[in-house]
């Protein structure tokens, strides 16, 4: 996987951030969710990469990044620092200006990133997310059926912590189960990687950290920036077979959360860089080219 690619490290002001950076031409960062690691877009990547220098990190607290403690507010994995991370990552790399897609937890970063930073993004990709406040605030008993591990995680330290270190691999595969097709998509070989980094216990409660925060301290800052909009071009991608897709307007809440929103519904469930590599390919090839 990642054929081409080299793996680096960067230290950020919060975090040691393991990446793959591979290609040439304006700089894309792709970022994964959860309960993953970079390799989410190995199908993808190295095609992007002919046309765009491509940057794969592991968020902090997943993969093979650095997993700092959560602290009491759960600030530490607030998506405002997650972006921060992101944003000193490329600036390292040398870009201060970049194009970036988000997947899952990686999408809920890369929004708030396009709030505090507008000035560093020239487009952004969502992909199968619907803004968190919108989500939150639209609960019913579906949504917390189908998402029942937004409102686990959140339990406190350390109740999720112990549950999911009793089987960690049958949980992440059942996470996979859940929200994908469950027809054979997931590469063995990746599967096996996003095991080997949940295994350990550092990452177990980092994880929980974004979701604590999620429901706390980022819900503030969403709040007090209730009233502004991404300023860039927003692209959003979502499942036609997904939780998200079936159950909400998803062009209609990004309209009300970005100034300029087009998208579309993928053949596939959640994990659209591994479900529907090709139509994720081709959608964000022509996305990103358009503002090359």
């Amino acid at each position: 996987m990642f054929e081409g690619f080299e793996s680096r490290r960067v230290a950020t002001s919060g975090a040691d951030i393991h990446l793959r950076i591979g290609g040439d031409g304006p700089p894309l960062a792709l970022l994964h969710g959860y309960p993953q690691t970079h390799v989410i877009w190995h199908r993808v990547a190295p095609a992007l990469a002919e046309r765009f220098t491509v940057v794969c990190p592991d968020l902090r607290g997943y993969g093979d990044s650095s997993k700092p403690p959560g602290g009491g507010d759960h600030s530490t994995y607030a998506k405002r620092a997650m972006a921060v991370d992101v944003v000193e990552v490329m600036e390292a790399l040398g870009f201060l200006r970049f194009a970036a897609a988000g997947h899952d937890r990686g999408a809920r970063v890369l929004h708030r990133l396009a709030l505090d930073h507008p000035q560093r993004l020239t487009r952004a990709a969502v992909l199968d997310i619907a803004p968190t406040r919108a989500m939150y605030r639209a609960t019913d008993q579906a949504f917390a059926t189908a998402y029942f591990h937004w409102f686990f995680l959140i339990q406190p330290y350390d109740l999720p912590e112990r549950m999911i270190a009793a089987d960690p691999d049958g949980w992440l595969q059942s996470c996979l189960d859940r929200w994908g097709r469950g027809d054979g998509a997931f590469d063995p070989e990746a599967v096996a990687e996003y095991k080997r980094c949940f295994r350990e216990p550092a990452a177990i409660h980092a994880s929980c950290e974004d979701y604590r925060a999620a429901a706390g301290i980022d819900l503030r800052h969403d709040e007090a920036d209730a009233d502004r909009l991404v300023e860039c071009p927003l692209l959003a991608l979502w499942g036609a077979e997904g939780f998200v897709g079936r159950s909400y307007d998803v062009p209609a809440l990004w309209r009300a959360a970005a100034e300029r929103v087009s998208g579309e519904a993928l053949p596939c469930g959640h994990f659209l860089p591994e479900e529907a590599p090709a139509a994720t390919r081709d959608a964000l090839l022509a996305f990103f080219s358009a503002g090359a």
